[in-house]
């Protein structure tokens, strides 16, 4: 019987712990340093848990060598993921862009088929038992908590990384790793709030909008994504955002980050409309001139942002106004102040190196029958349940013990 230790009990090291355990002559034990596992799981999709995505191609993937990630996608991709799942008795629905989702629409859903076959695998489950060290030992690993010491023959470190450190992220899995003789990448908060000049995203708490973003360090284009943006007291949230956050992260200061509010949609068009909007009503305030077009707190903010006077009747606005204005909804820029952190993140960019891990069994090159998976290691991918995917697929992996 050989002892397989995994520490870590969030999405990828609950993986790992159920694919050890289908081979009988493994003892498991998963070792979670919270109350319970899978905290930071409840979070994600904002409690919906959004848990794959339908296409995961590797370009949705980023890190030193995001090809690293290729196998473990390949060998359980989203189709074998939504099997899994499906045989624990759970149902799923995608939604556009290939998001898939409980059915449920509830996070606590995929956490509570996962504890059920926890409890099937009769996998050893120790909560509040924080690892303080590993060493080698007999051919193996000593792993020391608090109170206990527990020898494993196989190791799997799915700790996560250093995101949503109010829901459980923590530096340990980097540490135990590299005492072990790994070494890390610097890390960055990504799919994390952006901070921007305040003055507008203030007015404009509260306000979603549909758009194409941009992440512009001077003339170039580091990021670029499209989708749900939503103004917070302090600067930009929502998908789109998340998508080009780890750009920002990275590049420090002086970036700005760019809104379409119209995309996909004709310039000759809007303006004929906002034309139509001025002759038809030329009373109205310039204020008032996008009502229909856009969210009102947005619209005005607009007008305002194209230095327009938003009391100012619609029959004074020119059409090089007008066009001012709709320049003002292509192109709405704020410089960028930073990011919300690794508190407000939901993933970290960076992590343990790949290059000292086998992409295709993912035990390290370094120290035989150690194995890493998840968010601990230098691989993250873009909003929209890429992540989730991740974990799922490199748990799976690390958890067949390089069979």
């Amino acid at each position: 019987m050989k002892t397989v230790i995994v520490i870590g009990g969030g999405a990828s090291g609950l993986m790992a712990a159920l694919t050890a355990a289908k081979d009988k002559n493994n003892r498991v034990l998963l070792l979670e340093r919270q109350q319970r596992p899978g905290r930071k799981l409840l979070a994600t999709g904002n409690g919906r848990c959004n848990l794959t995505n339908s296409s995961c191609p590797i370009g949705r993937y980023h890190g030193a060598d995001a090809a690293f990630a290729r196998p473990a996608l390949e060998r359980f991709g989203p189709e074998a993921t939504l099997a899994f799942f499906s045989s624990l008795g759970l149902l799923t629905v995608e939604e556009p862009g290939g998001r898939v989702y409980p059915l449920s629409d509830s996070a606590n859903s995929v956490l509570d088929v996962l504890r059920f076959a926890l409890a099937g695998a009769d996998v050893e489950l120790h909560t509040s038992c924080r690892v303080e060290s590993v060493r080698r030992e007999r051919g193996g690993f000593a792993v020391s908590c608090e109170n206990e010491r527990f020898f494993a023959d196989a190791l799997i470190v799915a700790c996560g990384g250093a995101a949503g450190g109010k829901l459980g992220g923590v530096t340990d899995g980097y540490e135990l790793l590299k005492a072990l003789g790994h070494s890390r990448t610097k890390l960055y908060p990504a799919l994390t709030p952006l901070l921007t000049a305040p003055e507008y995203p203030r007015a404009l708490k509260g306000v979603r909008a549909d758009a194409a973003v941009e992440l512009r360090l001077g003339r170039e284009i580091l990021a670029a994504s499209a989708g749900e943006v939503q103004f917070t007291e302090r600067g930009v949230s929502g998908p789109a955002v998340f998508d080009v956050s780890r750009a920002a992260s990275v590049c420090g200061e002086g970036a700005q980050i760019a809104f379409d509010f119209f995309r996909g949609r004709e310039d000759g068009v809007l303006l004929g409309m906002l034309r139509v909007r001025r002759d038809a009503r030329p009373e109205l305030e310039a204020g008032e001139l996008l009502c229909g077009m856009l969210h009102n707190r947005l619209g005005r903010m607009c007008v305002k942002y194209a230095g327009l006077p938003g009391a100012a009747p619609l029959r004074t606005l020119s059409d090089g106004e007008l066009r001012r204005v709709l320049e003002a909804c292509r192109a709405f820029t704020l410089e960028v102040r930073g990011t919300a952190g690794f508190d407000g993140a939901q993933v970290t960019a960076g992590g343990i190196s790949t290059a000292e891990f086998d992409p295709d069994t993912l035990q390290s090159r370094l120290v035989p029958g150690l194995f890493a998976c998840g968010e601990v290691l230098d691989v993250d991918g873009d909003c929209g349940g890429y992540n989730l995917q991740w974990a799922w697929s490199s748990g799976a992996l690390a958890g067949r013990l390089g069979r």
